[in-house]
């Protein structure tokens, strides 16, 4: 079965079809740059843009990078401010003119990962950490999503930790690969005191260099392991949202 799966994110706005039983792309996925200001009409246009290329019909899955309950986007802390409480799910159902459920980016690719990737099979507490504009969190407890964490937000060093040890901040700061990781692992070490978690999953688009840093991260009792969908698992968790109507 395919399920169409859209993932909003900080930089660039990607979907593609999603075959389920596999836990895969069904086709190669479409990607358009995000626009600024990402203001909600702007981006559901580029989201629309992303569904139109592939000419769907059906169920489509939306991820968002903040807290969504009811389909209500909560906060917006890489995109528009105008996105504070819109009811993002009916305004991107009434332009699609489709079905369509809305959720958090980072708990879409951590359903993904539990259930196709890295997580599979793991009890306990683990965290699915997403790096790349921001930084997303999802916090599973014996496979059960405990939804909305956004532990990006925590403070590290008097800042969001996002805006110390995310991917953009690297970029931003010609960070070598050792300095970013020596950031990374304090922010895990913070979460790590908060949570005492069994397993870390790497995830966003550094996941595809975690040879570059994954070594240099010490001192941490969890494991830690680099998501297996990398990129691609917030396309599969919004599908997996979309098909059960969540």
């Amino acid at each position: 079965m395919n399920v169409f799966g859209v993932d909003i994110g900080g930089s660039g706005i990607k979907g593609a079809p999603v075959n389920l039983e596999r836990g895969d792309l069904a086709e190669p996925r479409h990607k358009v740059l995000t626009p600024h200001p990402a203001t909600p009409e702007r981006v559901v246009e580029c989201v629309q843009e992303v569904v139109g290329h592939f000419g769907w019909s059906g169920r489509v899955g939306v991820t968002f990078p903040g807290v969504v309950t009811g389909g209500v986007t909560r906060t917006a802390a890489n995109v528009d401010k105008g996105w504070i409480d819109v009811d993002a799910r009916a305004m991107l159902g009434d332009r699609l003119g489709l079905p369509v459920t809305v959720l958090n980016d980072a708990d879409a690719a951590g359903v993904a990962e539990m259930t196709f990737g890295a997580g599979v099979g793991r009890k306990g507490t683990v965290f699915l950490l997403t790096f790349g504009t921001g930084i997303g969190s999802a916090l599973f407890r014996d496979g059960v999503l405990v939804p909305n964490t956004e532990l990006g937000h925590l403070e590290l060093d008097g800042h969001d930790a996002e805006k110390r040890a995310s991917t953009k901040a690297k970029e931003d700061e010609d960070l070598s690969w050792e300095q970013w990781a020596h950031r990374v692992r304090k922010y895990l070490a913070h979460v790590e005191m908060l949570f005492s978690p069994e397993l870390f999953i790497i995830g966003g688009g550094v996941s595809r260099k975690t040879e570059k840093f994954l070594h240099l991260i010490e001192g941490i009792r969890a494991e830690i392991v680099p998501a297996q969908l990398q990129n691609n698992a917030g396309i599969v968790g919004a599908a997996m949202a979309a098909r059960a109507g969540v």
